[in-house]
């Protein structure tokens, strides 16, 4: 009997050290955060629609693990952005005025027991940092991940630290912060820096390659290692409603701008280079403003953007399965709804009203009192009438999804707290499941 107990004893101390063994052999790899601002899962149904026909897959579709996103702050049920990339950033709950420093103006403890945002530690620890977005530098969905601010009205601020943050590869709009007033760029005849500082300068001597249009991006030599990208004076998006766009002429998007796509596969193949291990946050904020200007057209355009850049992804993934691919939005711009019935209700060549009988907006195809959007066709070559209705200018709290593939995504899955956001990222890179 005393050897049978001494037995089991020596069995179980070594299921402990089989356990212990699993929990520090966690397999590190690359993560890619792809955030689509104030979208939800009808704004990627409609995209669906529109684009691919109901019987058939996006990108988004592709990714096989889903949970639900619960995205309260502190102090409120919505996020907003600074507040929402915040907890993206760090890991922990803040209010809704913060912008990578809590609303007492304090760096939060992040979930790593850390004084630090996800992306700092990464550098830190020598992994490859990238930050992407179709807005300006000063939006907070990426820079919350390397800003620290009193207010999201520092824009100054905000521009330089990013700019100076040593990420290695920055693409974004927003040149009016980089340059002194008084000074004209290549997108803006007069900058808004007060403090006379010639940003662009500055990363130039830190030895970044800038660049200013698509072209020069997509020209750049593969010996690149440091890289800012300046596509605009402000967004590379007009983000007005359709009826001012065509009474000033103005696409969705900028002329010469490169897409979302474009710069994710830029950007992937800089940090990639030697099988280094990096980080890469990725915004559309189209997705968001022109949900607030509640622009269907430009909505549905920009998060066909981010699909792209998703695709983008998954090659990359098909590539190198040691990759995190995760994607969600803090909030929903607009609470934007697509709506469809027959032909006979919503005829494809005329005008729809004003509003639902509710009274809610309906947009179609160019706006206010304009034909219906025309889904692509199924899978028996039918196409279906749709419009989009909306209940808001603001964010709401929306029916947010988030979704994702490759190394850890499996733990993506049921009811996700904003939080957990990082707890995902922070698996892949640093090997550690924090609970």
């Amino acid at each position: 009997m005393k050897r049978l107990l001494i037995a089991a004893i020596l069995f179980i101390n070594s299921l402990g050290h089989l356990n212990a063994q699993i929990s520090e052999d966690i397999k590190k790899g690359n993560v890619i955060f792809i955030h689509p601002d104030g979208t939800s899962v009808s704004v990627w149904n409609a995209v669906r629609m529109l684009y691919v026909g109901p019987d058939s897959d996006i990108n988004w579709d592709k990714l096989p693990n889903i949970g639900i996103y619960r995205g309260h702050l502190t102090n409120s049920l919505t996020a907003t952005s600074n507040g929402g990339g915040t907890v993206h950033a760090y890991g922990v709950k803040v209010g809704v005025k913060a912008y990578g420093m809590d609303e007492d103006h304090t760096i939060p403890t992040s979930r790593s027991g850390k004084k630090m945002s996800i992306m700092h530690e990464a550098m830190k620890s020598g992994i490859k940092t990238g930050l992407i977005n179709s807005g300006s530098i000063v939006e907070p969905g990426t820079g919350a991940f390397v800003a620290l601010v009193n207010s999201r009205a520092e824009d100054e601020e905000v521009a330089k630290q990013i700019a100076l943050s040593g990420v290695d590869v920055i693409l974004c709009g927003g040149e009016e912060w980089l340059i002194p007033q008084g000074m004209s760029g290549y997108h803006c005849n007069d900058g808004k820096r007060k403090d006379g500082r010639n940003l662009i300068e500055e990363v130039k001597a830190l030895g970044y390659t800038v660049v200013y249009d698509r072209s020069q991006l997509l020209s750049l030599p593969e010996t690149t290692e440091k890289l800012l990208g300046i596509f605009a004076e402000t967004h590379t998006f007009n983000d007005k409603t359709e009826e001012d766009q065509k009474l000033l002429l103005l696409p969705n998007y900028k002329l010469n701008t490169p897409t979302l796509a474009e710069m994710t596969e830029v950007v992937i193949k800089i940090l990639s280079k030697n099988d280094q291990q990096f980080f890469l946050v990725v915004e559309e904020e189209g997705t968001d403003n022109f949900g607030n200007k509640n622009n269907a057209n430009g909505i549905l355009q920009a998060l066909k953007h981010a699909d792209d850049a998703l695709g983008v992804s998954l090659n990359f993934l098909n590539k190198k399965s040691n990759t995190l691919i995760l994607t969600c939005s803090d909030s929903e711009a607009g609470g934007m709804e697509a709506i469809s019935f027959t032909e006979d209700y919503f005829p494809f060549d005329k005008p729809l009203p004003k509003t639902a009988k509710n009274g809610a907006p309906y947009d179609g195809l160019s706006g206010t009192e304009t034909p219906p959007f025309k889904s692509a066709p199924d899978k028996l070559g039918r196409v279906f009438p749709f419009v989009i209705s909306w209940s808001s200018f603001d964010d709401i709290c929306g029916s947010v999804v988030v979704r994702a593939a490759g190394l850890n995504s499996e733990l993506v899955k049921g009811s996700i707290d904003n939080t957990d956001i990082y707890k995902f990222m922070y698996i892949t890179l640093f090997g550690i499941n924090l609970k």
